[in-house]
């Protein structure tokens, strides 16, 4: 199990732009191959479930918890197609049982429907206020929102509904991100000293990783991910750790650690980021990578803007458009604002040599509470580009 499925713990990955909405595919021949699955996973789903919406709900929550599992690991999003098929019958139903309902949710966190996720589990949690996945849910998309009260007020709602380990992580990452460092970082060691199982202790180091890079100890962040690694590999941690080793100049190992990885759209442009630096011609490559995902999101009628994180990340390192790209990501900080989002936008404006954008960057985010020396003045900031659900 994925340490971020472990028990109660749930990972909200970026929606990579080959994402797509469900639409039919009409085949010449029976035989003909339409998809090839990815090859690293962990967990598969059988014919059966892959072809057609459980009338039973319980087997409808279990299939599209399996979905939902592949899609975490492997970056491959047609598994949140499949995780939201198994759940059609109830989809949108006021009266869809409250485990399914924060199943729809998810689902939608993974697809960048922020809103429409917090509508659902806002609805859900009125119907049943001890379910203490959903308060978690909720708790990691006021994270993203920058709404940090009102995800320390979810994370305590975690505890009543009695997870208390996870209610303790929740606060105490939301409380990282307000600038409390050494109480966060007591705290998450200390949670450490009480679990035994490999899947949780891999994810709070990974908490506790990017809660020493908040506090500016990249040393300490960087052993945090390789014991976080160690314990259990997963996506989200491998492009964390890529995204530090980036930002500090370990240009050539970062490739290493992308190397296995799914080639989602988070990793290719990683990938096409470290081979610029590095001279590697390969990074042209990646880009025409990531513009073919982007034309063919276009031709499904899909909204590319909706990854606007991506969009400007690409246009800032790999197509030298520092004012377009200052564009998306000012624009993407309509939809999130993770510390990633910031640090990107103002990035941009550094790059584009944009003073008054900085100064109007600067301030807003100064106001929401967030605290991360990464995004001080003169700090070479890494970002991360992937998001997750904690605890």
């Amino acid at each position: 199990m994925s340490k971020f499925t472990c028990g109660l713990m749930v990972l909200l990955v970026t929606l990579p732009l080959g994402a797509m909405a469900a639409s039919p595919i009409r085949t010449l021949s029976d035989d003909e191959v339409i998809e090839v699955l990815p090859t690293i996973t962990r967990s598969r789903l059988t014919a059966t479930e892959t072809g057609r919406a459980p009338k039973d709900p319980r087997e409808a929550v279990a299939t599209s918890r399996r979905a939902i599992t592949v899609a975490r690991q492997t970056g491959d999003n047609r598994y949140w197609g499949r995780a939201q098929a198994a759940l059609a019958p109830w989809w949108d139903r006021a009266d869809a049982p409250v485990e399914i309902a924060v199943l729809q949710a998810t689902v939608q966190q993974g697809r960048h429907e922020f809103e429409l996720s917090r509508k659902v589990l806002t609805a859900a949690l009125a119907r049943e206020p001890g379910h203490a996945q959903g308060w978690l849910n909720l708790a990691a998309l006021e994270r993203l929102s920058g709404r940090y009260d009102e995800s320390l007020a979810a994370c305590r709602e975690v505890s009543r509904a009695g997870q208390a380990l996870y209610s303790q992580a929740c606060e105490l990452e939301t409380r990282s991100l307000l600038g409390q460092h050494n109480d966060s970082l007591r705290g998450l060691a200390q949670l450490l000293t009480q679990v035994s199982d490999a899947d949780q202790q891999s994810w709070l180091l990974s908490l506790l990783a990017e809660a020493r890079e908040r506090a500016g100890q990249d040393a300490a962040a960087l052993a945090a991910f390789e014991q976080s690694l160690a314990r259990q590999p997963d996506l989200y941690t491998s492009i964390a750790l890529s995204d530090l080793l980036l930002r500090t100049g370990g240009t050539a190992k970062a490739l290493a650690v992308l190397a296995p990885l799914p080639q989602t759209d988070a990793v290719v442009l990683r990938r096409g980021i470290a081979w610029r630096r590095l001279g590697d011609p390969r990074w042209r490559d990646a880009l025409a990578t990531f513009q073919e995902r982007v034309a063919e999101l276009k031709r499904r009628g899909d909204d590319p803007e909706l990854h606007g994180r991506e969009l400007a990340m690409s246009a800032l390192w790999l197509q030298d458009d520092a004012s377009g790209a200052l564009a998306l990501a000012r624009k993407n900080l309509t939809l999130q604002r993770e510390p990633v989002d910031w640090w990107l936008a103002l990035q941009c404006a550094q790059a584009a040599g944009d003073k008054n954008a900085l100064a109007e960057l600067s301030d807003q985010w100064s106001k929401t509470g967030l605290k991360d020396a990464r995004l001080n003045p003169g700090q070479p900031a890494s970002g991360r580009l992937v998001s997750k659900v904690t605890p």
